[in-house]
């Protein structure tokens, strides 16, 4: 299968940072995701993808299925088809992070948003 890289790279902007999507493939997405200090992605869940974050920059506390754990630089945590999660910068610094998404659906309306900061519930 071939992957759908751009010459340029499709970049976002959300109220909690931002995130370029690296790779469009059809088994997979790669955004690199930038989170602000002080702000959070909502708690959310998906049907159709699981996740794979890798910390670049930062330190990412992460909400899996109601448990949290403090992810540093170079550490890596996974998040299951379905499973609750959430990430956060609770640090000074931007909180700079790889996503991998590996499912058969990678679009925006597979997020299921349990809680958020924005008002997107």
């Amino acid at each position: 299968m071939e992957s759908n890289v751009a010459n340029h790279f499709p970049f976002e902007l959300r109220p909690w940072g931002s995130y370029t999507v690296l790779e469009d493939a059809e088994s997979h997405k790669v955004k690199r995701i930038v989170v602000a200090p002080g702000k959070r992605l909502s708690y959310q869940r998906h049907e159709r993808r699981a996740e794979h974050w890798f910390v670049l920059a930062g330190t990412a506390t992460v909400t899996l299925d109601g448990q949290r754990m403090v992810v540093g630089e170079g550490a890596a945590v996974d998040i299951p088809v379905r499973v609750a999660h959430r990430v956060a910068n609770e640090g000074p610094a931007e909180l700079v992070f790889i996503e991998v998404q590996r499912g058969d659906y990678f679009g925006e309306d597979d997020i299921v948003r349990l809680e958020d900061d924005f008002g997107r519930a």
